[in-house]
């Protein structure tokens, strides 16, 4: 594992995405973003829809306690666009993370999830010392599942009727991605 923790201000960034911890002021930007239907169909159902200003700040100061910072806002072109983020696994499993990110729809098809993810990826394997990151994707969610593979991530299973998301049972794509030597 690395030995340089980032501190609270940390930023990623590409040519065009920057990663940076989460603040108040972004508040109103990602309820605005997560209050949307097409959003909250991709996400686990722990995020709550409608989604609110005060579903925000709950989430923002959830993460103000993360050290080394494990949530990001997703920013282009000065504009927040969404929100990615890791949860450490614990005991035997420390070494693993698991994946979460959801996107605005004015931003989908501009390549910044993809940019957003290949930066959280790095820093997983070499800030955090993470050895394997995985995720799963709900089987209509094609979009995020062609993300993922750009940016190597390979489908080990696909979980057959693991998922009840709007009553509807569906099939749970597990993508992972491990650390090469």
């Amino acid at each position: 594992m690395n030995n340089d923790t980032p501190n609270r201000e940390t930023i990623l960034q590409s040519d065009e995405v920057i990663l940076r911890v989460l603040t108040s002021s972004d508040v109103p930007d990602i309820a605005r973003l997560m209050n949307n239907k097409n959003i909250w169909d991709n996400v686990r159902d722990y995020i709550p829809h409608p989604y609110t200003e005060q579903d925000g700040q709950a989430f923002v100061d959830a993460t103000q306690t993360e050290n080394p910072p494990l949530t990001f806002a997703i920013t282009h072109q000065e504009a927040l666009c969404g929100v990615i983020g890791l949860v450490r696994l614990v005991n035997e499993q420390r070494h693993v993370a698991e994946l979460g990110y959801w996107l605005g729809e004015p931003y989908w098809g501009k390549n910044i999830m993809t940019k957003a993810l290949k930066l959280t990826t790095d820093y997983a394997f070499q800030q955090l010392g993470i050895i394997r990151l995985q995720t799963i994707v709900f089987e209509y969610n094609t979009g995020s599942m062609r993300v993922l593979e750009k940016c190597g991530y390979t489908r080990e299973a696909v979980c057959k009727k693991a998922i009840i998301k709007n009553e509807n049972i569906w099939d749970a794509h597990t993508f992972a991605l491990v650390q090469s030597d």
